[in-house]
């Protein structure tokens, strides 16, 4: 494991777990050579492959532990742990990433040892994510006018950089075949819907509809406030892009509230949708070092 980090800070009271920004600190720990050279002297050796578990309790003693010896004992080899022990809650979240070879660790076999865990902690929430084995997770993109966030997530798509499937893009501008994002969706054969919206009309119980069968939704810059109604129906993760480092400059034009509070860097969040605007658990933030006095 090269990287151990545990944080107790304030967050939200959410059922879904979130990464957040906090200061840490290193502990180094030798990596797990005896369990590799065991595994390798076993079995054939096969390709690595990369996992995900993501866990949610009541906060106890021995919980890092315990995960690190199931994925240990397996021969598998931690990555990182991202530890969040909120003030004031007596609760625990933890993010782990580690390495295994399918071969010593069937992917049936994991879920069931993850699953002896979550019962042993009375976990909230326990689940595990191989992306290379694992079906890819099916998303909707929700856009407004401007482009960069919706071309920016479609390009990673086409790299390969996000295992995910589109299901379909949905946006209250029009954007015409001939159009650049227009042009490659209908080359990839992603459907884009245009449900023009209005102060009466937010054409939420279409959009519903639309995405029953995606498991989370993306916001891509999309310029329209969800409502508490639309989160509970569709009750599954919305994820937002946010053009401006939360939890300050919320709503709308941050870059201008970042530039007349004197700000010198700009940069952007996702979070969480929920709704308070602005206010969900955040899940990503990069800084820009790009005068703010250009963005707008």
């Amino acid at each position: 494991m090269t990287l151990f980090r545990r944080v107790s800070s304030a967050l939200p009271k959410v059922s879904e777990f979130a990464r957040r920004p906090f200061t840490s600190s290193k502990f180094p720990v030798h990596p797990l050579d005896a369990a590799s050279s065991s595994s390798s002297s076993s079995s054939p050796s096969s390709s690595l492959v990369h996992g995900v578990h993501v866990f949610h309790c009541p906060d106890g003693v021995g919980i890092v532990a315990k995960l690190s010896e199931c994925i240990a004992s397996k021969g598998g080899n931690i990555l990182s742990v991202d530890v969040f022990v909120p003030e004031n809650k007596h609760v625990f979240y933890a993010r782990s990433e580690f390495v295994f070879d399918p071969l010593r660790w069937p992917r049936k076999d994991m879920d069931e040892d993850f699953r002896k865990i979550s019962e042993s902690f009375s976990a909230f929430k326990s689940v595990v994510r191989v992306p290379e084995l694992d079906p890819k997770y099916k998303i909707a993109v929700l856009a407004s006018k401007q482009d960069h966030c919706l071309v920016d997530l479609l390009h990673g798509w086409q790299d390969g950089g996000l295992p995910v499937n589109i299901n379909c893009v949905i946006s209250n501008h029009h954007r015409g075949p001939n159009t650049h994002v227009g042009r490659f969706l209908e080359r990839h054969e992603i459907p884009y819907y245009y449900l023009p919206t209005s102060l009466g009309d937010k054409r939420e119980e279409e959009i519903v509809t639309l995405v029953q069968d995606t498991d989370f939704l993306v916001l891509a810059r999309y310029m329209q406030i969800l409502s508490g109604r639309f989160l509970e129906s569709y009750g599954k993760d919305v994820i937002n892009i946010h053009h401006g480092l939360l939890p300050s400059f919320k709503g709308g034009n941050p870059s201008k509230q970042a530039f007349d509070a004197g700000v010198k860097l700009i940069g952007a969040t996702s979070h969480f949708v929920t709704e308070e605007l602005d206010a969900g658990p955040i899940i990503e933030q990069m800084v820009i070092l790009f005068p703010v006095s250009e963005c707008f």
